[in-house]
Parts: C-alpha cells; structure tokens; sequence
C-alpha cells in the first residue's frame, strides 16, 4: 500500500527513544491476529476488560472511509455481475421462444403421440438448465483462474500495452491484489444457476400449450 510503502519507518526502540526523547518505556502495543477480520471484534473485547485508561483502535478504523467505499464497491459489483447474468438468462429465453417457435411440428407430432404437456414442458425445462449449468460451469472455471492470475497477467498488459492501471500516486494501492473468495464464487454461481432456471419457464410452459391440430394445420 502505497501510504505504509512511503511512510512507515521500522527502528530499533533504543533508537525511537533517543529519537523521540524519551525513556525505554513501551507507550503503545500492536497485535498481529491470525485472522485479521477479527480485529474490531479483538477490540472490544480489550476496551471491555483492561482497566484503566487506553487508546484502542484497529486497521479498520485508520482508514474507514477506504473501507466503507471497498464494501460499497462489492455491493455494486455484484449487483452488476447479476445484471450481466441476467441478460445471459434473458438470452436462454430467447433462444428457448426461438426453438419453440421451430418445433411446433415436432411438439404437435409428439403430443398426438402421447405426451402430456408436463413432459413437453419438462424437455424444454431440462434443455435450458443444461444450458445454464454449462454456462455457470464455464464462467465459474474461467473466473476462477483469471482470479488466480490476475497478478501474473496484469503486469504483462501493462507491459504490452505500455499502460498502467492503478498509479502508485492516484490510488491507495499500486498492484492489483487478487483474494478469491470461494463463499463469493459459490453465492454468484448459484444465483447464475438460478437465474437460468427461472429462465426456462416461460418457454417450457409455452411450448406446453401446443395445441396439436393448430400447429398440423398447415403441414
């Protein structure tokens, strides 16, 4: 991070203490956690029980504007990952309608064979959701890697292209950091799966109601 980069300085406290003009005495503690999200938590755990006076804060609240905007920025990107899904589900409609529209024979011929509109309507249910689940399968495996990548292959744009995304002087980092999130990937995925899957109703239930003397008519 480009502010502890430029203005974090490490020394000895023999040394902080001639420096600063004062004695050998700890003023302040820092903790490391094995679990860094647990800090505000390890916080108020600490202003509960120490006696006396102290100051306690935590890395979430030395740059809370920062994070605030991180956690607003994944609420967006996700609400526009399920946009973009939504147009591919708006897709699976289409292209299902379509195949519908084609098939009035085949449906027709079907049905004065013996099918009842819950099969013709679980076809065309279970076409889409291969459909979907194919998708989410490959967004999911290309995502995954492209995450697992991602600091290996900008740096090589950036080099082709002679470009820099993220100015060490503009923002607050200079790299673009990757941390999958398996609970992300999961949630998204699902919502994917799901989308697809309500995608496939209304053109399943059309194709249902096919009636089969109207679409023989003109055979």
């Amino acid at each position: 991070m480009y502010e502890y980069d430029r203005g974090l300085a490490l020394i000895h406290i023999k040394d902080a203490a001639k420096l600063f003009r004062m004695d050998d005495a700890v003023t302040g503690v820092r903790l490391k956690l094995d679990d860094m999200f647990r800090a505000p938590f390890i916080v108020e755990e600490l202003a509960r029980e120490l006696p006396g006076s102290y100051f306690l804060s935590d890395w979430t609240r030395q740059h809370a504007n920062f994070f605030r905007a991180l956690r607003t920025e994944k609420r967006i990107m996700f609400i526009i990952i399920l946009l973009i899904v939504a147009v591919a589900a708006f897709n699976i409609v289409s292209t299902l309608v379509m195949v519908v529209t084609d098939k009035q024979s085949d449906i027709a011929i079907l049905r004065t064979l013996g099918s009842t509109p819950r099969s013709i309507m679980t076809i065309f249910m279970v076409q889409g959701v291969l459909i979907g689940l194919i998708g989410t399968l490959v967004g999911v495996s290309g995502g995954v890697l492209l995450a697992l990548n991602v600091e290996t292959i900008v740096p090589v744009i950036e080099q082709a292209f002679g470009i820099q995304f993220l100015p060490a002087d503009v923002y607050y980092i200079s790299d673009l950091p990757s941390d999958l999130r398996w609970d992300d990937v999961t949630r998204v995925a699902s919502m994917s799966f799901v989308l697809s899957l309500l995608a496939t109703i209304y053109p399943a239930w059309r194709a249902s109601r096919t009636q089969p003397a109207e679409a023989l008519r003109y055979e």
